[in-house]
């Protein structure tokens, strides 16, 4: 059973990290694949910089739309990105998924991503996450409470725990700590090390050589 749209009409930062656990499960055709999201990040309104509320138009419709749409966009003209829509209809915010721990369909993954299928870099990276899932610009728009690509409560016990630090691979609003992370998951798809060398500081304002900030044990949703 999906998660309920209910959850993702709260801030974006609290729904990236109650995600950490829950899991993505895309099906096309006669192909299942899922995995637990192991690392998220949130983007907020035009107030952070770095989110496309603040600088891509054309995302207006869907970006201040209600929660639980799935928001899907090409990167550089690469990579697909797949993004949670959070907030109600007017707050802006969604919440990127950046890595998951495989768990369903890993042959299937393996062939779309030309790894091996016990490779930790099987869906770790947001740009590798849409590849072994199969997610395409098709998925824009969707539903994720219902439909073919959906996210759903975790199978287990949220018992892990979670940090959390700059977000990866930006320049705008570089300071802010809004990338969530499961601590000591090998799917993980950058280390604190690594994060901050890929995260420059703009106007030397950032905190991204900081170390990550530790937030208490995995809990219950807010939206249970």
């Amino acid at each position: 059973m999906p998660l309920p749209r209910r959850f993702y009409l709260r801030p974006a930062r609290a729904v990236a990290r109650d995600l950490l656990g829950c899991t993505l499960v895309s099906r096309r055709g006669r192909a299942i694949t899922a995995g637990r999201i192991v690392e998220a990040e949130a983007y907020l309104g035009p107030e952070d910089k770095a989110s496309h509320a603040a600088f891509r138009p054309g995302s207006r419709s869907v970006f201040y739309g209600e929660g639980g749409i799935a928001y899907v966009y090409l990167n550089y003209g690469v990579h697909y990105l797949l993004n949670a829509i959070a907030g109600p209809v007017g707050r802006p915010g969604c919440v990127l998924i950046r890595a998951l721990e495989p768990v369903l369909g890993l042959a299937t993954m393996a062939r779309r991503r030309r790894v091996a299928r016990d490779s930790p870099r099987l869906a770790s990276g947001p740009g590798n996450v849409t590849r072994a899932l199969g997610i395409t610009l098709a998925e824009h728009g969707a539903d994720l409470s219902a439909g073919r690509l959906t996210i759903e409560p975790p199978d287990r016990p949220r018992d892990f725990r979670i940090a959390s630090g700059p977000r990866v691979g930006i320049t705008r609003s570089a300071e802010l700590r809004l990338r969530f992370w499961i601590v000591g998951n090998r799917f993980v798809s950058a280390s604190p090390a690594e994060a901050s060398r890929r995260s420059p500081a703009g106007g030397g304002r950032g905190r991204a050589g900081s170390p990550p900030s530790p937030v208490a044990p995995g809990r219950r949703f807010a939206a249970d």
